[in-house]
């Protein structure tokens, strides 16, 4: 009787598995979409090849902010206080460029106590990824209108929202984020494609995604509520993504895709569903979003990208080696030098 061959695990093109990316077992609530942010991460990691040990993850306070617990169990990680994430991501960034930096915050975290580091991050073109896992509530207190809620949303309690919204991405555009995007955690080929993309960027990437709290959110009168964003979710294109690692030829129609060479060889390809729309125009992007409030329309894909825009790491002229790598004698300055400095202040 021959013996029964146990089939292989699939691997991806380093030879890892993808429960080589998973992380703990989660605790958020039964449906949350935070957790099927996580499970598109792990796949884009997993199909881009990336080492989860080059990984840092970062996060600040909030459901959104435990999350990382739950992928790359392998990979470093930092949970920073409450808004401070992007200080710790440059610090980590500069100290080791090699790395690959993700950014895990909440629409509280980002959009209300750590606005201020927020815009700091977007107009410095650090090279991360930044998620805004967005509900437009703090989950962990009882579920209050974040700064994320739109004007006329309506809470559990009946309380309804007289302020307008802030939008983290026509924030980050006007900023200088030279990666900015909007997707649904129930979109699993849009959040997937995107996450691959964001991955070849060598800048910062902002993506706000919603993500339905199904506790205190995902009610009649919530515009962050699953129904809510399937009726009103206005698609700009069809995405499409093809690694560096993969062939890259392909045809289109003429006038129906738009394809965005990125920093490592990949192409990002876009095609066009009834929206003549251009991706690398920053004012149409801001304009387009404007308009989208207006007609209460969420609007998902890839809203800007600048590929030619220098990133800190190139504008600050950091050495090849990472610091975190280089011997004392090359980073320590010596007497004469630290003499020679005193004296210029005197």
């Amino acid at each position: 009787m021959a013996a029964t061959v146990t089939p292989q695990p699939k691997t991806n093109r380093i030879g890892l598995t993808v429960l080589d990316y998973r992380g703990g077992k989660t605790t958020l609530c039964a449906g949350c979409g935070h957790n099927a942010i996580s499970e598109r991460i792990i796949d884009a990691f997993y199909e881009m090849g990336i080492p989860p040990e080059r990984v840092i993850k970062l996060s600040g306070i909030g459901c959104s902010s435990k999350s990382p617990a739950y992928f790359m169990g392998r990979s470093h990680s930092f949970n920073a206080v409450h808004g401070r994430m992007p200080s710790v991501a440059t610090g980590a960034v500069l100290a080791n460029s090699k790395i690959v930096a993700l950014g895990i915050s909440g629409d509280g975290d980002t959009a209300s106590i750590g606005i201020g580091q927020f815009v700091h991050l977007m107009r410095r073109n650090l090279p991360i990824v930044y998620i805004i896992e967005d509900n437009g509530v703090y989950g962990l207190t009882k579920g209050q209108f974040s700064a994320t809620a739109d004007l006329g949303s309506k809470l559990k309690t009946g309380v309804i929202n007289d302020l307008p919204a802030i939008d983290t991405c026509a924030l980050a555009i006007m900023l200088g984020a030279t990666f900015v995007g909007r997707s649904f955690s129930g979109d699993k080929k849009q959040l997937h494609t995107m996450l691959k993309a964001a991955l070849s960027h060598r800048g910062t990437v902002m993506l706000d995604v919603i993500s339905p709290c199904t506790t205190f959110n995902d009610h009649e009168g919530s515009t962050k509520s699953y129904k809510f964003v399937k009726d009103h979710e206005e698609p700009l294109h069809d995405l499409d993504f093809v690694p560096h690692f993969h062939d890259i030829a392909v045809e289109y129609d003429e006038g129906t895709s738009l394809n965005v060479t990125m920093h490592d060889g990949s192409s990002l390809r876009l095609r066009k569903l009834e929206h003549d729309y251009d991706p690398t125009n920053k004012v149409a992007a801001v304009k387009r979003l404007i308009e989208s409030h207006e007609a209460q329309e969420v609007l998902t894909g890839v809203l800007y990208v600048n590929t030619t825009a220098p990133n800190f790491i190139d504008m600050i002229n950091m050495t090849e080696q990472p610091l975190a790598t280089l011997p004392e004698s090359a980073t320590r300055p010596s007497r004469e030098a630290l003499e020679e400095c005193m004296e210029e202040l005197r």
